[in-house]
């Protein structure tokens, strides 16, 4: 009987110094346990520092790492996509390239993927030790995005440490458009999920790539490309507007009846078309997104561009 094969999907930023620590880790902890092989897809993601060297190197004496070099810095979903499609395993995972994930719970999120017939295993940390404030807000927004848009449940708590099957893979890698956001193709595809509890782990060096624009560019991804309910939102805004503004009318139209010399003024008056032209023009740049994005995919612009793999079975 042939070994099971584990997938471990690691986007590169600045990582030049820890990622050697992370594969060797991860290659230790698998060889605890008989009747499984890992192979490890790190895909740099235009990296500033010399991290495509270090895998370069790594790959020369490791069989077991591909890796993956993208032509520009396309952010940390774009990247996973780019790992999923090199991945061949039995059992999909994805981490952080940071020292952060909890590695030595590769065989307990299988476990309890198997025992629990799951489709996905998401890790949930005890508490982070991260000092990155950005950080923080963005694993906030991306889970209050994923509740609301993705009909993420209530219960699950959401990290970048996840296992999920082949065909959850096969599904996210379906979607080809230039806006991904891998929480939300995960949720699309499946419910089937559930968390184990794991240890968040101190970076080994360096800080969050994460900046205020690329959260921005996360939070607008997330609220555009997977769901209408901003759009819905935005009309049941409106029609709440509408209603605030004919009950005004009434009091207005009763209380220039109950006192004729009532003088009406200006003041409540540019201050209700300053709130409705605020709403209008905040409106009108959303459904103006919703439109850009949409001419952007026509024009087919590219998920990724990968400049060049190097390592073991190379998928095209």
């Amino acid at each position: 009987m042939s070994n099971k094969l584990i997938s471990i999907v690691i986007p590169c930023y600045r990582s030049e110094k820890s990622i050697n620590i992370v594969i060797d880790e991860i290659e230790q902890v698998v060889a605890i346990r008989d009747g499984f092989d890992v192979e490890i897809i790190c895909v740099n993601d235009h990296s500033p520092d010399h991290v495509w060297d270090v895998l370069k190197e790594r790959v020369v004496r490791d069989a077991k790492v591909i890796a993956v070099d993208l032509a520009r810095n396309f952010g940390q979903h774009a990247a996973l996509m780019a790992g999923y499609r090199q991945a061949k395993g039995d059992y999909i995972f994805s981490l952080d390239d940071d020292g952060e994930a909890p590695v030595d719970a590769i065989y307990q999120a299988i476990d309890k993927l198997e025992e629990g017939n799951y489709d996905v295993i998401i890790g949930a940390f005890d508490h982070k030790n991260s000092a990155s404030l950005f950080r923080g807000l963005g694993s906030f927004m991306n889970e209050r995005m994923a509740r609301w848009l993705a009909e993420k449940p209530a219960d699950l708590s959401l990290s970048t440490f996840r296992l999920m099957r082949p065909f959850v893979k096969d599904e996210i890698c379906r979607y080809q458009g230039c806006y991904p956001y891998t929480s939300g193709l995960l949720f699309r595809t499946t419910l089937n999920c559930a968390n184990i509890p794991v240890k968040h782990r101190k970076r080994l060096e360096g800080r969050s790539g994460y900046t205020v624009k690329k959260l921005l560019m996360l939070w607008l991804n997330g609220f555009t490309a997977f769901s209408v309910k901003p759009l819905r939102l935005a009309s049941l805004m409106g029609f709440v507007f509408s209603c605030i503004g004919f009950l005004y009318a009434l009091y207005c139209i009763v209380q220039k009846v109950v006192n004729p010399n009532l003088q009406m003024g200006y003041a409540s008056m540019m201050s209700a078309l300053l709130i409705i032209g605020g709403m209008l023009m905040l409106m009108l740049g959303l459904i103006g997104e919703y439109i850009g994005r949409i001419y952007i995919c026509l024009n087919n612009s590219p998920q990724t561009v990968v400049r060049e793999i190097i390592g073991q079975k190379i998928v095209k």
